[in-house]
Parts: structure tokens; C-alpha cells; sequence
């Protein structure tokens, strides 16, 4: 499958082959894994989420400067994912270009969709709860649990609109480092590839639908004050899960998975 370009790397072609059949891959697996490794992912997810947090706590560094190193230490999520395999909601936006293929069927699409998404859900929402009872956010003056509380206030407080748009740009940045990874022949190459797409998204500001997972059941968990008239339930799951989860789908899906299925796979050489 590899061409030879003279680059130790995957060219586009070959990158959206190996793409499509990890697609086919990840949308046969069982239950008895595919569970567990989307357990594991919300998990990893939440692992870096909680080292973003604690970064950008830091109020005497520079509004730019928290962003970018927040964005940075945000990165292990995904590496974790990628390095340690599994099974990441976003990520497995991809599995799309399979299914345009048709070599997945639009039921095994949704069930690895639904199951790695719930799955995402309890990794995250657990790794929220056990930051909690480590009374790591009321350390010090607290600055991290005010962390905490800021940042799902703002999330919670977006339009329906600026959710799904966030979501879209978000994804898009997600899959396209997931989708530089298929280029890469070692583990160096798999973290580099990783870290500036991440780190652009999480500085940005826009929004990822698993991440956010763990940010807003921590800071219920924490307790917000009357300050925090969005850090609820259902602004959570009405106002940001589910247009930031849709957006998720198009930036990933879409704007990266079918683009280069339509480039690379859409007709196929015949010899």
C-alpha cells in the first residue's frame, strides 16, 4: 500500500486506505471491547482536560500564554488515545470513510457511534468524579476549583449556534490529527502530529464534546454558586452536549473524513 516518495512518511493516497480499513477494524469489534477502550478514552480525554485546567489556573501568566499551555498539556489526551488504543467518539468520526465505501453498513456506523459515545461518557464523567474527591480544587486559595467553575460557565452560557460551530472546528482539528497519524511509521511522529492541531483547538476556545464530559460534571460536582447560573444539568446536556456533539460530527466526519474520501477513495484505480 505504501508509496515510495522518499519521505519516511504515508503519502494522502495511502494514508486514506490505511483510514478506511482501521474504519472497517474499529466498526467490527466487540462489545466486550469496544466498551472498555471507549471507558478508557473518555477516561484519557478527562486525564488531559484536568492538566489543562490546572495550567491555565495559573492567573499570572498571560491570557496567550495560559491558552497556548493549556492547549499543550491538553495534547496527552489524545496521545493517550492514539499511543495506548481507544476508542475515542471524535476520533471514530472517521469510520465514515469506510462507510462511504461500503465496507461498513450505516448500523455497525451508529452502534460504534452510540456505544463509544456512552462509553466516552463514563470514563469522563469518572475521572470528573475522582478529581473531585481528591480535594485537589479547594487546594491553596482555590484557584483551581474557580478554574473549574469559570470555565463551564462559559461553555454553559454559549448560543445553540456558537456551540455547533465551535463543535464543527473543534472535530475537524481532532480528526486531522488523528488523520496525520496514519502517516506516521513510529511513535515520535504519532505525538508530533498530535500536539499542534490539539493544542490550536483547546487555545482557540472551541468546543469538544467529550472534554466536555469531564469539565461540566466536575464542576457540579464542585458545586457552582449563584454566579454560575449555566453550570447545570441541563444546560450541560440541552445548551452545549448536544450541538457541540452535533458539530463534532460535521467537522469530523465531514469536513475531514469525507473530503478526503471523495479525493483519495471515491474512485479507485482499477489496476
Amino acid at each position: 500500500m505504501a508509496t515510495d516518495t522518499g519521505f519516511d512518511a504515508l503519502i494522502p493516497a495511502d494514508m486514506a486506505a490505511k483510514a478506511e480499513q482501521v474504519g472497517v477494524n474499529k466498526a467490527n469489534l466487540s462489545l466486550q471491547k469496544l466498551i472498555p477502550l471507549g471507558v478508557l478514552a473518555g477516561a484519557f480525554i478527562g486525564l488531559g482536560a484536568n492538566f489543562s485546567q490546572v495550567i491555565t489556573a495559573d492567573t499570572g501568566l498571560s491570557p496567550g500564554i495560559r491558552a497556548l499551555l493549556g492547549g499543550l498539556v491538553f495534547s496527552l489526551g489524545l496521545i493517550l488515545v492514539v499511543v495506548s488504543g481507544a476508542e475515542l467518539f471524535t476520533g471514530n468520526t472517521l469510520i465514515v470513510m469506510a462507510f462511504a465505501s461500503r465496507r461498513v453498513s450505516a448500523g455497525k456506523l451508529l452502534r460504534n457511534w452510540g456505544v463509544v459515545y456512552l462509553a466516552n461518557f463514563v470514563g469522563a464523567v469518572s475521572v470528573a468524579a475522582l478529581v473531585h474527591w481528591s480535594g485537589k480544587l479547594d487546594a491553596g486559595d482555590g484557584a483551581l476549583g474557580q478554574r473549574v467553575l469559570a470555565m463551564a460557565e462559559t461553555k454553559g452560557s454559549l448560543t445553540w449556534t456558537h456551540a455547533f460551530v465551535s463543535g464543527i472546528l473543534a472535530n475537524a482539528l481532532v480528526c486531522l490529527a488523528v488523520w496525520m497519524t496514519m502517516s506516521a511509521h513510529n511513535l515520535f511522529d504519532k505525538v508530533v502530529v498530535i500536539v499542534f492541531p490539539i493544542t490550536a483547538f483547546v487555545a482557540a476556545g472551541y468546543e469538544h464534546s467529550i472534554a466536555n464530559m469531564f469539565f461540566f460534571p466536575l464542576a457540579l460536582f464542585h458545586g457552582p454558586t449563584d454566579d454560575q447560573q449555566h453550570v447545570t444539568w441541563g444546560h450541560f446536556l440541552a445548551d452545549n452536549l448536544v450541538p457541540v456533539t452535533l458539530g463534532n460530527i460535521v467537522g469530523g466526519a465531514v469536513l475531514v473524513g469525507l473530503v478526503y474520501w471523495f479525493v483519495y477513495l471515491r474512485q479507485r484505480p482499477t489496476a
